[in-house]
């Protein structure tokens, strides 16, 4: 009880809260407009996105970042407290957080059903409201608060690892169980992973000889329409094969040539920005570090637009994660260090934008070009 007492009592006020929310949306739209203005920005980036293996929507890694610079520290990863049972966060890994640490703030979805009063509002606003069987709405996100994460260096305990998918790729290869590192250029042995989801997806795939039908010059094209195919070089080394296959599955992803995008307006530099972003995250998260092309124009399409620079950070935030999920081991014993259920982290689509969340958070939340059979092209230049 007395804990309880104690957690009251170090409640925000609403003047701190208030406070705290407009800091948080200035420092978000500061960042957004730095890596507008500067490709070199966008890069740093990703690599910082790399570093949490893109764990994180876009609000929670500019939150974390900017709480982690106030602090002076270089965080490596992040869980709760964990609950009494001993079962979730880092009591889960047998550490524990030190006394006086004071925690990281998240975004965390409030899930619960929805009242018939906000029911109404929602449907009333066009938003789709989920619903049982028997027609009760059902429980969704109705909000967003803050929550407090903590950092591996703020605890003590056990040794920890930190689960990173390279770590458990490399785990699930070795027989002993033990990481095991891998011998060639391409250290991560996610080549046929990779090229299996771009098949699931629908598409074939070729290693083809430079100069071959559709690939051109090109390190790797992908064609929609009616042909539904993958082509990378035959010639290239196998971490170039690597990063070019990762950029043809991004261009797919991020639905560049299929799906509800292809009517949109997408600039190119938009789509090869976004598919050679997923491919640099997702490489680097894996352990093949990739040069991410910084060329005047990777930005320039957005022409100072605030809110395309968002929504592609956001697309490529979620498809990188998507795809680290997918390549992430899940059967691995000792490794299952997925603690998914621990992460204060609300999907990507639902996270409240920067401008919404002070009103969330109150404690009462109310490369394509079309051919004459309309075929969508994606082609990898050959300096990616």
């Amino acid at each position: 009880m007395a804990t309880t007492r104690k957690q009251r009592q170090d409640q925000p006020t609403d003047e701190e809260r208030e406070a705290l929310l407009a800091k948080i949306k200035a420092d978000f739209d500061q960042r957004l407009a730095s890596i507008a203005s500067d490709p070199h920005q966008w890069v740093r980036f990703l690599e910082q996105v790399a570093v949490f293996g893109a764990r994180y929507s876009l609000g929670n890694q500019m939150l974390l970042l900017m709480q982690a610079e106030e602090r002076g520290v270089s965080p490596q990863f992040f869980l709760p407290f964990g609950n009494r049972q001993r079962r979730t966060g880092w009591f889960r890994h047998d550490r524990q957080v030190r006394k006086g640490e004071t925690g990281f703030k998240v975004w965390a979805a409030i899930k619960r059903r929805p009242t018939d009063e906000q029911v109404r509002e929602w449907e009333a606003a066009g938003r789709k409201v989920r619903r049982d069987p028997d027609g009760r709405p059902s429980i969704q996100v109705v909000g967003f608060r803050l929550q407090s994460t903590f950092e591996l260096s703020q605890t003590d305990g056990e040794p920890f690892e930190v689960p990173t998918v390279q770590r458990l790729r490399r785990q699930r290869l070795s027989s002993a169980g033990a990481p095991q590192l891998l011998d060639g250029d391409d250290p991560t042995d996610a080549f046929d992973d990779t090229v299996k989801l771009i098949k699931d997806a629908g598409y074939g795939f070729e290693l083809a000889a430079p100069g071959s039908r559709y690939l051109g010059s090109a390190n790797g094209v992908t064609v929609g329409g009616e042909v539904m195919l993958v082509k990378v070089r035959d010639d290239v080394s196998t971490a170039q094969r690597l990063k070019t296959t990762m950029h043809e599955l991004a261009h797919i992803r991020c639905e560049h040539c299929t799906g509800t995008r292809v009517g949109e307006d997408l600039h190119r530099g938009r789509r090869e920005t976004e598919a050679e972003s997923v491919a640099y995250i997702v490489c680097k998260a894996l352990g093949l570090d990739t040069a991410a092309y910084s060329d005047a124009y990777v930005l320039g399409w957005a022409d100072g637009d605030m809110d395309l620079v968002k929504q592609c950070a956001e697309t490529v935030l979620r498809v990188a994660k998507q795809i680290l999920t997918e390549l992430t081991p899940t059967a691995t014993g000792a490794s299952a260090d997925a603690d998914a259920d621990d992460l204060p982290e609300p999907a990507p689509s639902a996270e409240p934008a920067p401008g919404a969340a002070i009103a969330a958070a109150r404690p009462n939340p109310g490369s394509s070009t079309a051919s004459p059979r309309a075929e969508q092209h994606s082609r990898t230049p050959a300096a990616m």
